[in-house]
């Protein structure tokens, strides 16, 4: 579960009762790959198994949060192994998204997976996987609505466009907007708050919200299973990551 550099592909520091993870390709704009994703769930695993921790905040190393999916390893037949534990799981207790540069596509909705999200000042937030012959099939199309509702959300999926945090804000998608450079900063001091409760309380308190959002997960995940089945293996769905990896503009069968 190491990086390109041999170092940890995900990091994790203690700060008092709050787990500061932090993804750990930066060279890559901690795209998820199979060793991201393992470390991840390492790190959420200890989350929730030490009794002496109350809350997360996950962040990205160097430039952005997450840039998604690394294409150049789908484009080779190496999708990502684990991440889908996380993204339809999350972590049983709290976990903040604390956003420097950018989360898009699987980036935001590593993002959504978490409880509240923290956004440095001219953050990028968007699903643009429909600009690749995809479609976000990591939770984005399942929490966005409720997140800044049906119409921009259709929005953000089938424009591709990302908004800033500024909108999001006004949206609803993140809680707080911190100066650039200070998003860590921010999200720890709110999870440093959080910690200040009962866990047991605030475990349970996190769990009710989420169980009242709309449609029923596992419903929607099944619901998802058929699309997926024919979007992910269209041609289309060749060409985008293909594309990407060798720096041209993709031409588009639809089929």
């Amino acid at each position: 579960m190491t990086n390109e550099n041999g170092e940890p592909a995900v990091l994790t520091e203690r700060r008092g009762r709050v787990l500061l993870i932090t993804l750990n390709r930066p060279e890559a704009m901690n795209a998820i790959n199979t060793d991201l994703a393992q470390g991840l769930l390492a790190a959420v695993n200890e989350l929730e198994t030490d009794d002496g921790l109350t809350a997360g905040v996950l962040t990205g190393a160097g430039r952005g949060f997450c840039s998604g999916m690394d294409l150049k390893a789908f484009a080779n037949g190496e999708p990502p192994k684990g991440m889908d534990q996380f993204i339809q799981h999350g972590a049983k207790k709290p976990l903040l998204a604390a956003i420097e540069g950018f989360a898009l596509a699987g980036g935001l909705e590593l993002a959504l997976a978490c409880d509240l999200l923290i956004a440095a000042e001219g953050v990028k937030l968007g699903i643009p996987e429909a600009g690749v012959g995809l479609f976000a099939a990591g939770g984005g199309l399942l929490r966005l609505p409720a997140r800044v509702g049906f119409s921009k959300a259709m929005e953000m999926a089938i424009t591709a466009d990302p908004i800033t945090a500024e909108q999001a804000l006004d949206d609803g998608l993140v809680s707080r907007v911190a100066p650039k450079g200070t998003a860590v900063d921010a999200a720890l001091e709110l999870a440093e708050r959080i910690a200040k409760n009962a866990p047991l309380a605030v475990a349970a308190s996190k769990q009710l919200v989420w169980a009242t959002v709309g449609m029923s997960e596992s419903d929607f995940w099944e619901h998802q299973k058929g699309p997926q089945a024919t979007v992910f293996v269209s041609n289309d769905a060749k060409e985008g990551p293909r594309a990407f990896a060798e720096k041209r503009p993709p031409e588009w069968s639809g089929t």
